[in-house]
């Protein structure tokens, strides 16, 4: 599918702009992306960033111009050199473990975050996964995706007049994805089957390309399924448990079948959180049905199996009724040689209202390298899990940590990509994770900082008005809904960015505990502060959509003069805005909830200044000079006496420290001072809290050991079944 179908219409000379389009190595190029731009810029912002679409309806006379374009041509040659050479050329993989060629690491996730144009994520989770898939491609590290075709993706989000999140569905347009229908020997579309509560569901695959890492995702719509079964792929994180559960056998059997069915063998299974851990089920069969018995097969899947947990948030790990469970597993069990009581104890946890099977009880039990996501959070964890090792203490419960980072290239602005070539050297890209490299922030120029700063500033709020603008030609809505949208924005005031998943513990409300302080805050004529809010809640969740809307009726009120402002349905595009044009970017979970986080992480690279608690990753990334910490590093046992303390310390901080030191301007009119702490910020920042460390820190602690363990297992001869 996709824009291979154009072909024909395509000249001669560009013709690579289709292998281009269908692999999304673009997303993190920005000349690749600049290619596809410089063809028809307003066609360009019309389909959202997607070359796919543009191929398919642009104009046959924008390509002929572009084909006698010497300065495009140019670019094109340049840009499809690099572009080989990252799809095909050695690695420093191949380079570093030649012993390990032709293994494969399978990650596991149930939403991956790539693009805007393809939303089957609905926060950090996904962005992670798709960060760690085009971290893999960089490195070359042999990693194939598992996950779900989503018919519906995660919802558009509307706010109505009065502040409701109102969560709209739309059908995705597969034919303007770069899509591939994964077939076999015969031809046919290759598919696989899972048994749920009885009867059988088929799930045809699909191939997504990142860079060298193919992503394969399974889909249900199939004429052959029941008309519910047809929509067990629909919507990312459905409410519903019956759906849930049997999106999770999909995802964990059927993945397992998907790879069998493609030919492929993995040495390492990843499961990016508990939602794939039927996989360990259905590797479990695999072995018993050649004749292993269960505890030598539990061995085996436990030496090969990583396991990533997420969320110290009870509500972030899914857990199944029994009676739930014995209906949609239906006999799965007896292919285990277990009776249901024993298939029940691999993953039960006990609940204030009964037993249940844990989906991270499961992965953490059948798992030999765990990890949490921040060191915070590894503490958190292994208290939370402690009772699956009763014979241990605390301290020594078998989870590590391995803190999250984010894709360079995904998340730098082309700007602040620039100023670093001049200043960092021709290679620094290979070197992110080399923190004398980064060293040399030090030595750019204020006035040339200041600049990029300013102009990404601009480009934030011109972003933001046209959005505002779409909106009211589209929707028609009220004139103070454009005012909140962000049209009366100040591309020079100080600005805080405050965007991710609505949920209580994430506590947006925190900023407007004291309403007549923030009014003085923000309206104040020679120091003027605007802050940005972002973010989805689960549409699910009432409780925090009515945050959202009690805080989006404060931003209706005038006597905020337009200072502070909601961008509505919060996507990876509005992300990148954000994390490269505010000036401070701030975040108030309620600690120790939040696992690690990376919105503050993509800020920094960009030069913009952390406010944040002392949870997830800025516990470990705050030095005391690269940004502010709110409230103390401790935790609290009461929630209310938490809030107040932090509210405190928040308004305290802005008050007397980040207003004033963003206003310290001196005769040259650039901030010095401010400047100082943002290259000390990126300096102490940028070369840990990127997923090359990341992805490194996975290959040597979890993915070689486990692909050693591999490698012995297949060397043991073993009798054949009879």
């Amino acid at each position: 599918m996709s824009a291979l179908r154009n072909e024909g219409l395509i000249p001669k000379r560009l013709a690579r702009l289709s292998d281009l389009a269908s692999n999304l190595w673009w997303t993190w190029q920005p000349d690749a992306q600049r290619l596809f731009q410089r063809l028809d810029p307003v066609l360009w912002e019309e389909v959202r960033h997607n070359p796919v679409a543009l191929l398919r309806r642009i104009e046959r006379i924008r390509l002929n111009a572009a084909a006698q374009s010497p300065v495009y041509l140019e670019l094109y040659d340049r840009v499809l050199a690099e572009f080989d050479r990252a799809v095909a050329g050695e690695t420093w993989f191949e380079r570093s473990f030649p012993e390990h060629a032709g293994t494969t690491i399978a990650y596991f996730s149930t939403e991956f975050g790539i693009h805007e144009a393809f939303p089957a994520y609905a926060g950090g989770l996904g962005v992670l996964a798709g960060d760690s898939l085009k971290e893999a491609s960089d490195l070359g590290l042999p990693m194939v995706g598992i996950g779900l075709l989503y018919q519906h993706g995660y919802f558009t989000q509307r706010i109505t007049e009065d502040g409701w999140q109102e969560a709209l569905y739309e059908d995705l347009d597969l034919e303007n994805l770069p899509l591939a229908r994964v077939t076999g020997p015969d031809g046919q579309p290759l598919q696989v089957e899972v048994s749920i509560a009885g009867r059988p569901v088929r799930a045809q695959i699909w191939r997504l390309q990142i860079g060298r890492i193919p992503l394969y995702l399974l889909d249900t719509a199939l004429p052959e399924n029941l008309p519910a079964d047809q929509e067990l792929s629909a919507r990312l994180y459905d409410g519903d448990p019956e759906r849930r559960i049997a999106q999770e056998m999909i995802l964990g059997i059927g993945g397992v079948r998907a790879l069998r069915a493609l030919g492929i063998r993995p040495a390492v299974w990843h499961l990016n959180e508990g939602h794939s851990a039927f996989s360990i089920l259905e590797r479990l069969r695999e072995y018993i049905a050649e004749g292993i018995p269960f505890e030598e097969a539990a061995a085996w899947v436990r030496e090969t199996t990583v396991f990533t947990t997420h969320t110290p948030v009870p509500a972030g790990h899914d857990r199944f009724s029994l009676t739930l469970i014995e209906k949609a597993f239906a006999g799965y069990w007896e292919q285990l040689k277990l009776s249901f009581e024993e298939f029940c104890e691999l993953a039960r946890q006990d609940e204030p209202w009964g037993p249940t099977f844990n989906m991270t009880a499961l992965a953490l039990r059948f798992s030999n390298h765990r990890n949490a996501v921040s060191e915070l959070h590894g503490r958190v964890t292994r208290r939370m899990w402690a009772h699956l090792w009763p014979d241990r203490a605390v301290e020594e419960v078998p989870i590590r940590h391995i803190t999250n980072g984010v894709h360079i290239g995904t998340w730098l602005a082309r700007r602040m990509r620039a100023l670093y070539q001049r200043y960092l050297g021709p290679d620094w890209m290979e070197r992110v994770d080399d923190p004398a490299l980064w060293e040399r922030v030090l030595e750019i120029p204020d006035e040339e900082l200041w600049t990029v700063r300013r102009h990404l500033k601009r480009k934030l709020v011109a972003f933001m008005r046209e959005r505002a603008r779409r909106r009211w030609q589209r929707n028609h809505v009220s004139p103070i809904q454009i005012v909140a949208s962000g049209v009366l924005l100040d591309p020079y005031a100080l600005t805080i960015g405050f965007a991710r998943r609505f949920a209580l513990y994430k506590r947006a409300y925190l900023l407007f505990r004291d309403p007549d302080r923030l009014r003085r805050l923000v309206n104040d004529p020679h120091r003027p502060v605007q802050i940005i809010l972002a973010g989805k809640a689960h549409p699910a969740d009432e409780p925090a959509k009515r945050m959202i809307q009690e805080i989006y009726r404060m931003i209706k009120d005038p006597s905020f003069g337009g200072r502070i402002v909601f961008i509505e349905d919060y996507d990876m595009e509005v992300a990148r805005y954000l994390v490269q044009g505010v000036d401070v970017w701030l975040n108030t979970p309620r600690r120790p909830l939040e696992a690690s986080g990376t919105s503050g992480q993509k800020a920094a690279l960009n030069g913009v200044l952390n406010l944040s608690v002392l949870d997830g990753w800025w516990r470990e990334g705050y030095n005391g000079a690269n940004g502010w910490a709110i409230g103390e590093d401790r935790d609290y046992e009461d929630p209310e006496a938490q809030d107040i303390a932090d509210a405190a310390s928040l308004y305290e901080l802005l008050e007397n420290a980040v207003v004033p030191l963003y206003y310290d301007v001196e005769a040259d009119g650039i901030p010095h001072r401010w400047l100082r702490m943002v290259k000390e910020s990126i300096r102490s920042l940028a070369p840990f809290f990127n997923t090359r460390r990341m992805m490194k820190e996975y290959l040597h602690e979890m993915y070689l050991p486990a692909m050693e363990a591999a490698r012995r297992r297949t060397a043991i001869p073993r009798e054949p079944v009879l």
